[in-house]
């Protein structure tokens, strides 16, 4: 939170954290600076030891949670804040008449008012007061009540601002006018068709993916399994676009032996959720049995098997719970976004392995029926499942 002040020939910024300046304090000690709600900007020189009853850095206990800093100072009837404190490539000047506010600088979701101001002025931006060349406040708070609020594009903040400033200063770029030949190139007010936009490219890449799918299970004895694997998560992450990332031989807790586990892979979704897949190289005699049992095709060995060590490995997560997200994410946080933790939210499991070209319609019904019995916790698909998946949208993307 930030609250804003004059105190004798100065403007005060007090800045409140929910938790302490630790932070703020830690950049200074590396020589840096700090920048608040992304519009202010302060160095250790700017700290106002004064108004917190502190003689020195030295005095700051990193555990309060507010610190105050100079933003600006009286130079005759003007409160000048500097273009470093603010980001522009130009000067503040406010009237000393004018009560400031952080609103005065800041707009909706932390947009810096004077840094789009300064992309149409190039010249010291008065506000107020007696200067021949200013804006006045009525204006600038004119300014303010019609500033962008929402996802509007920069060209139309650009010519909303001009339409205000134009006539108080000399030295503009026309930004209403560049705002008037964007719309007159606009196709539509709907915006463009982003499926027909970039069709042509997905139905390149999608028979790209497809070739490659094709030309391994064409010569699958000449890749050995870690290999196999690692082709066939490349083309999973292309076809499942929620996944970020996929991280092999991830440890787990298992609490029923005391000791750990290896997960062969595991997934990560764009907020964090990890699931677990398990990739065999795809015999064909890896699914269901060719003899009936009871009337029935009943599951291989393989495929139980791998669905039972998922089931295992859910288990063994969920029961790790935050103990094992905290240390996920720091065994994986190089190779993950800032600030990105990982989530052990109920995961589910892909199972990926053998072929259906070859088995009966009464095999392919039991199949069906055993897909469905796993379908809330593990996605059980073939090799055919993922070229009929591609072939779907190489389909789409064409038409």
């Amino acid at each position: 939170m930030i609250r804003i002040r004059k105190e004798n020939d100065k403007i005060i910024v007090e800045y409140m954290s929910d938790q302490s300046i630790r932070w703020v304090l830690n950049e200074f000690d590396a020589d840096k600076s700090v920048t608040i709600s992304r519009i202010y900007t302060f160095k250790k020189e700017n700290i106002y030891y004064e108004a917190m009853e502190l003689e020195s850095y030295d005095d700051l206990d990193s555990n309060d949670d507010s610190i105050e800093f100079i933003f600006g100072t009286l130079y005759n009837d003007y409160y000048k804040i500097s273009k470093e404190t603010l980001n522009t490539d130009v000067d503040i000047y406010i009237s000393k008449e004018i009560n400031i506010k952080d609103k005065f600088f800041k707009a909706v979701r932390n947009i810096s008012i004077f840094k789009k101001i300064n992309k149409i002025v190039h010249e010291d931006i008065y506000i107020g007061g007696e200067r021949e060349s200013n804006l006045p406040i009525e204006e600038f708070r004119k300014l303010i009540s019609e500033f962008p609020n929402s996802y509007e594009l920069s060209k139309y903040a650009s010519a909303r601002i001009f339409s205000i400033v134009d006539d108080y200063f000399t030295d503009t770029d026309d930004a209403k006018i560049d705002y008037e030949k964007y719309l007159n190139n606009k196709k539509s007010k709907i915006g463009m068709n982003l499926i027909s936009e970039f069709s042509e490219y997905e139905v390149i890449k999608y028979k790209a993916v497809l070739e490659k799918l094709e030309m391994m299970l064409s010569n699958q004895d000449a890749y050995i399994e870690k290999q196999w694997q690692k082709e066939i998560n490349q083309i999973i992450l292309l076809l499942y676009p929620k996944y970020i990332a996929v991280f092999e031989e991830a440890l787990v807790k298992d609490y029923q032996f005391n000791t750990s586990r290896r997960i062969d892979f595991l997934l990560v979704d764009s907020n964090g959720n990890i699931d677990i897949i398990e990739i065999k190289k795809p015999f064909d005699s890896s699914i269901v049995s060719k003899r009936t049992y009871r009337d029935n095709y009943i599951p291989k060995k393989e495929l139980s098997g791998s669905i039972m060590q998922i089931e295992k490995y859910i288990y063994h997560l969920n029961k790790w719970g935050i103990i094992g997200e905290r240390k996920l994410t720091e065994k994986y946080k190089d190779l993950l976004p800032p600030n990105f933790s990982i989530s052990i939210s109920n995961p589910s499991g892909i199972v990926i392995m053998g072929r259906d070209h070859n088995l009966s319609r009464t095999q392919l019904n039991d199949f069906e029926l055993i897909k469905r019995k796993y379908k809330n916790v593990i996605d059980i698909i073939t090799y055919d499942d993922l070229i009929r998946r591609l072939k779907f949208l190489i389909g789409k993307f064409e038409e």
